[in-house]
């Protein structure tokens, strides 16, 4: 059933106007005007937009201006660093100059209210449906399929599976996942020169199409190339020397501004808002070769084994499984003079950059992180924690003082005390999920014997991340040879973005449909991959 709207409402009279100023730009289009000159002189109905920044705000800019360019940027589809550069629109749209990224983005995201976002996305959808359906030609305008709104047919309800399964309509899937890989390149920025030969953007593009395709950097290129045309895209060489070019701290940084931009997508969803609980993992990458001066290679349990190590930090559970983090890892090995590794330091800059984007609950970790260092840390920035401990002596006798008194669970308190802080803390000894022996956990939460069973439970969340590391490496990470963490780094946390893409596109799709989220996704990766590739490049 259609929509209906009390005539007299705020958002009524909103929608007129938002039509009216539509089809006052359709009509200043097809008399021959351009799109800048016909967004800067279109009427901006005020009477039901409200500026969500108070008179007192330092804001500069000039609402009715950042209405004008943001109108612009939705009938043309340009991301906010594109729209940054085209300072020649700040004029002709009353404004002192066209801000940068960070300031569009806070603009869209604080400054606008629901309202204000509606009336430009009306207002500008109704002017590209208009141009691609009855002309004329503006070669500004995005494609059509990239706002249509066509609503997905749902079968009826003694039609639908027991999981309530929805089907998406290929528009729908496709507009969402552009809108997703739009957000997320914005955060990388490699420092070179504004008249270089190819912008960020390309290089971007043809990461995403390696790993999307799962080759190496030449032969990535060659088809990137032949498909994109010669002048498009960088040659593989080429495309190394511009990704060394990204310093790891750089990268990190880079990544945090994507996620943030990408999450922003999802900042009014209730279920986000809540406090989430999120686990630490470190994966693995193999490496082959000399390791004479390789730093970030760390030895493996096997004797000849090497790999780079990463440490990322995800949500788990129910809704959105992305990872909202990432951290190398430098360890000490024989082969260098690193200080040993400081993991709670790595556990603290994950959760630190985590916090920023979601509140942060409970941390899961493996053993790998059973340390009263973490412990403390953890503590230290208001999280609760649970950890698998490691069986020493002090485990063994209370284990086996629960094996003579038949105990099958069993809660002993404890502290921690460290020169960075204290805090008590509890150690729940309970029976193995393999069915045999216990496991012993850490946590700094008050359980009591007769819920430290059900408590533990949580920690089977983690069990996603299994399927997480499988995903980023085997549907999104290009493959190299290479030998410089340059580029070993670049191409794992770019594989992490095309991820957290695609778990964003399928967060964004069932957003839209009424009963509850499940962790299985309704978009694969491969039609993601298939989407985001169609994206890159145009159709023959």
């Amino acid at each position: 059933m259609s929509e209906t709207l009390d005539p007299l409402s705020d958002r009524a009279c909103r929608m007129t106007h938002a039509y009216k100023t539509g089809i006052e730009l359709r009509e200043t289009l097809r008399d021959g005007a351009c799109l800048r000159a016909a967004v800067s002189e279109v009427t901006i109905y005020m009477e039901h937009l409200e500026d969500s920044y108070p008179e007192w705000h330092p804001a500069p800019d000039s609402f009715r201006g950042m209405v004008r360019l943001f109108v612009y940027r939705e009938i043309t589809g340009d991301n906010y660093r594109t729209l940054e550069t085209y300072q020649e629109l700040a004029e002709p749209f009353g404004l002192d100059h066209v801000p940068d990224e960070s300031v569009l983005s806070r603009t869209w995201r604080n400054r606008f209210d629901d309202g204000v976002r509606e009336y430009v996305t009306v207002a500008a959808h109704f002017v590209v449906k208009e141009i691609h359906d009855h002309g004329p030609a503006v070669t500004a305008v995005r494609p059509k399929e990239e706002v249509t709104n066509s609503k997905p047919e749902l079968a009826d309800d003694d039609e639908q599976d027991e999981s309530g399964g929805v089907e998406f309509s290929d528009e729908q899937i496709r507009r969402t996942t552009r809108l997703a890989r739009d957000h997320g390149f914005d955060g990388f920025d490699s420092g070179r020169a504004k008249n270089a030969s190819y912008e960020d953007v390309q290089f971007f593009e043809l990461q995403t199409f390696m790993g999307m395709v799962g080759c190496g950097t030449a032969q990535g290129a060659a088809r990137f190339q032949f498909r994109r045309g010669e002048e498009y895209g960088p040659h593989g060489d080429t495309h190394l020397r511009a990704v060394k070019q990204f310093e790891p701290e750089a990268l990190i940084e880079g990544f945090d501004q994507a996620s943030d931009r990408l999450l922003s997508a999802i900042a009014s969803e209730v279920s986000f808002r809540r406090p989430v609980t999120a686990a630490i993992d470190i994966t693995t990458i193999p490496y082959y070769g000399d390791v004479e001066g390789m730093s970030m290679v760390s030895g493996m349990q096997g004797e000849e084994e090497r790999a780079f190590k990463f440490a990322t930090l995800s949500i788990v559970g129910e809704n959105i499984p992305l990872v909202l983090s990432v951290e190398p890892i430098r360890e000490s090995s024989a082969w260098d003079r690193n200080p040993p590794n400081q993991i709670h330091r790595v556990v603290r800059r994950l959760v630190q950059r985590a916090k920023e984007h979601v509140p942060v609950e409970t941390v899961l970790c493996d053993r790998e992180f059973d340390s009263k260092r973490v412990y403390q840390t953890l503590s230290n920035l208001g999280v609760n924690y649970l950890i698998p401990t490691r069986i020493n002596n002090t485990e063994r006798e209370v284990i086996e003082t629960m094996d003579a008194d038949g105990q099958g669970v069993a809660v002993e308190s404890a502290s921690v005390h460290l020169e960075s802080g204290s805090h008590s803390m509890q150690f729940l000894y309970m029976p193995s999920t393999s069915g045999e022996g216990t496991t012993v956990f850490a946590t700094n939460l008050r359980v009591g014997p007769e819920e430290a069973e059900s408590f533990c439970r949580r920690y089977s969340r983690r069990w996603q991340i299994e399927n997480e590391y499988k995903s980023i490496k085997s549907d999104f990470l290009a493959k190299t040879s290479s030998k410089d963490y340059r580029v070993r780094l670049f191409y794992f946390v770019f594989a992490v973005l095309l991820y957290n893409i695609w778990r964003l596109t399928d967060f964004l799709l069932k957003a839209g449909v009424d009963g509850e989220m499940d962790y299985a996704p309704v978009l694969a990766a491969g039609e993601c991959v298939e989407i985001v590739v169609s994206a890159l490049i145009p159709p023959d």
